[in-house]
């Protein structure tokens, strides 16, 4: 059999016509294969569901690429097709899912005679088509397809809106004073002597950690906060009413229940308990945490009130500083953009049996992205032979007009074995100079998401490919992944400074030690993304600001930021809705999935290809929980997230 082989993906010139026949092509092969599958349903189970996966590959073709296309290419005639694209396929799934003669096909299946992951796929896609009215009368049926539908348009508009408000404050040299040479030398004054720093990362993230003048601060944060406002608080109100009336209609309470029913969590109420377990055991190692802050902002504002996000980054940096000699200056000039990229690619390529080659046939969207098609050194995987390609990833890691502005991973092409490679692609927006820690260890966390969706492409169905595990675990690879970002051995083998000289491991630990301090002030903000994520879609106040402000109150560490609207921009309320809780729950899972690696010895190849076949390579044919178990021997616990908060 002839291996696979990557997409041809289009250049500039030919992109909006493939977009536009890729997308006409693949709905309509999806209908006749649903037509045929309705009016002549196969006699063996097993073929009906892998018609059924031929199906959703098709759909997945058209909407994963169009996915990618409408937050990453630099014209917006293709963003704007890609963007139609996605309602397409969101309207076609809708359709199939509400059909009840196709619902029937499947409903007469034996599941007696399946396999173990066939049986799961039949049960899944009841529950899919259960979850979309399948069995609710027609009218009821037409407004669950009209609420998917302008769901899907309000979640496209809210992005872009955050996608495209980039606003920017200016300041002298002199109120720039602190910021890193390199990013002073590459944003120069202009005429008018000012300096322009915008809302991206690569401007507003060492704005706000390094800049001395607090006013310059505070206008650099509220600039950020405010992106999105006006324009998107109509938007997030109507997305909030259409959730809950869908959630209505199909029988649950709530969104919060409706969309917590396939998750590991399983129900609603369990969000807010969660939220408050974290918060109760984050209080003690927080007030500890702002103590500390909040004596060194009263060395420079003796009558200083509470620490808002204008100042809580730039204090908890000269804390770090300071109080565990971490200079956030000196540790980026060990991490050049080029060396880390390649470190990654090194470390991963050891740690998980890989080769990476430069695909230099792939075609990028734009000049900034680089391709690499990815091997398997391993004789052993579960995702392929040694010297087997197993998928192709695309990393797209600088801001740019018009582009995603947070940092993520994309599907190109889901995995099925046999029949297609896994790619994708990473959307971040890190500096093509020096990088801050803290990017490096985001930087390894995406690629995380990367590997997952890679080396979990080789199940054999397009349903359980990659990063197809409940949405309140899929964190937790990656987060573990974080953990070789921090470690001394690791980091020099690609951290050095302009000397060649690698970066100290007695500056490591520091590192660590200051990575600790505050973390009860993250893990108290974390809950209080989550609280504004599961009750405005449970509440859906009718004053998302003072809701927004109360929530802040009970569970953040930072006070209100006067005249801010954070949940404009919180672009997570699009994707995650209800579900920001999922972070944690993740981490909680990733201390412990890490207590299995020896610290002393990061890349012991026994227990990394055991990590990489029982959770990565696997997919979502298990439940998270069972994946968990097959690795740790045992079923995931709070005990090493709780050790980790509280030391």
């Amino acid at each position: 059999m002839t291996p696979p082989s990557p997409l041809l993906l289009p250049t500039a010139d030919e992109a909006l016509a493939w977009v536009r026949e890729r997308t006409s092509t693949g709905l309509t092969t999806a209908s006749d294969l649903v037509a045929r599958l309705r009016a002549a349903p196969p006699a063996e189970p097993e073929e009906v569901l892998r018609r059924w996966d031929e199906v959703t590959l098709e759909l997945s073709n058209v909407g994963a690429i169009s996915g990618l296309l409408s937050n990453a290419h630099p014209d917006l005639e293709v963003r704007t097709a890609c963007e139609e694209a996605e309602i397409e396929v969101d309207k076609l799934v809708t359709e199939l899912r509400q059909d009840r003669a196709l619902y029937d096909v499947f409903a007469a299946l034996d599941p007696a005679g399946l396999d173990p992951t066939a049986a799961r796929l039949l049960e899944k896609t009841l529950e899919e088509f259960r979850r979309a009215g399948v069995d609710q009368d027609d009218a009821t049926r037409a407004r669950l397809a009209e609420i998917s539908e302008r769901i899907t348009a309000i979640d496209q508009e809210f992005s872009r809106n955050i996608r495209d408000d980039v606003r920017t404050v200016q300041a002298t040299p002199e109120q720039l004073a602190g910021m890193p040479e390199d990013w002073l030398a590459a944003h120069p004054a202009d005429e008018d002597g000012l300096v322009t720093v915008t809302t991206d990362y690569p401007d507003s993230v060492p704005a706000r950690m390094f800049v001395n003048d607090a006013d310059i601060r505070r206008q650099v944060t509220v600039a950020s906060l405010e992106r999105g406002y006006p324009a998107n608080e109509p938007l997030l109100k109507e997305l909030f009413d259409l959730r809950h009336e869908y959630a209505n209609l199909v029988g649950y309470s709530d969104w919060a229940s409706y969309d917590a029913a396939v998750k590991m969590i399983e129900k609603g109420p369990a969000i807010p308990e969660f939220i408050d377990r974290i918060a109760q055991a984050a209080q003690a190692p927080m007030e500890r945490d702002l103590a500390v802050v909040m004596e060194r902002v009263r060395q420079d504002r003796p009558d200083a009130g509470p620490v808002d996000a204008a100042d809580s980054t730039y204090y908890e940096e000269l804390v770090r500083k300071e109080q565990h000699d971490v200079d956030a200056q000196l540790v980026r000039t060990y991490f050049a953009y080029d060396k880390v990229v390649q470190g990654l690619l090194d470390v991963t390529e050891r740690l998980f049996g890989l080769r990476y080659e430069s695909a230099t046939d792939a075609v990028p969207w734009h000049e900034d992205v680089t391709a690499y098609d990815v091997y398997s050194t391993s004789a052993d995987s579960a995702s392929g032979d040694a010297g087997e390609s197993l998928g192709r990833i695309y990393l797209d890691l600088h801001p740019r007009e018009g582009k995603f502005k947070h940092a993520a991973q994309f599907t190109i092409t889901e995995g099925v074995a046999g029949r297609q490679l896994p790619e994708g692609a990473l959307l971040c927006n890190f500096s093509r100079g020096l990088m801050e820690h803290d990017h490096v260890v985001t930087l390894f966390h995406e690629f995380g998401h990367l590997l997952h969706h890679v080396l979990g492409g080789h199940v054999g169905w397009t349903r359980f490919a990659g990063v197809a595990t409940e949405w309140d675990f899929v964190e937790a690879p990656s987060q573990m992944l974080e953990e070789w970002a921090w470690d001394a051995d690791v980091l020099q083998t690609f951290a050095t400074n302009a000397d060649g000289e690698p970066i100290p491991a007695d500056l490591v630990a520091r590192m660590r030690a200051a990575d600790d301090f505050g973390k009860g002030i993250f893990a108290r903000q974390q809950m209080f993304y989550a609280a504004v994520s599961y009750y405005f879609h449970t509440e859906r106040p009718a004053d998302l600001t003072a809701r927004q402000i109360e929530l802040q109150e009970k569970y953040s560490p930072l006070r209100y930021l006067d005249g801010t609207h954070f949940y404009a921009n919180f672009g997570h309320l699009g994707g995650y809705s209800s579900a920001y809780y999922t972070y944690m729950w993740s981490l909680v899972i990733a201390k412990d999935l890490f207590s299995a690696f020896d610290p002393d010895d990061m890349f012991d190849a026994e227990v990394a290809g055991r990590y990489r076949d029982s959770i990565l390579a696997a997919g979502g044919t298990k439940d998270a929980a069972d994946l968990v178990a097959d690795f740790l021997g045992r079923p995931y616990t709070f005990d090493a997230y709780a050790e980790w908060l509280a030391r």
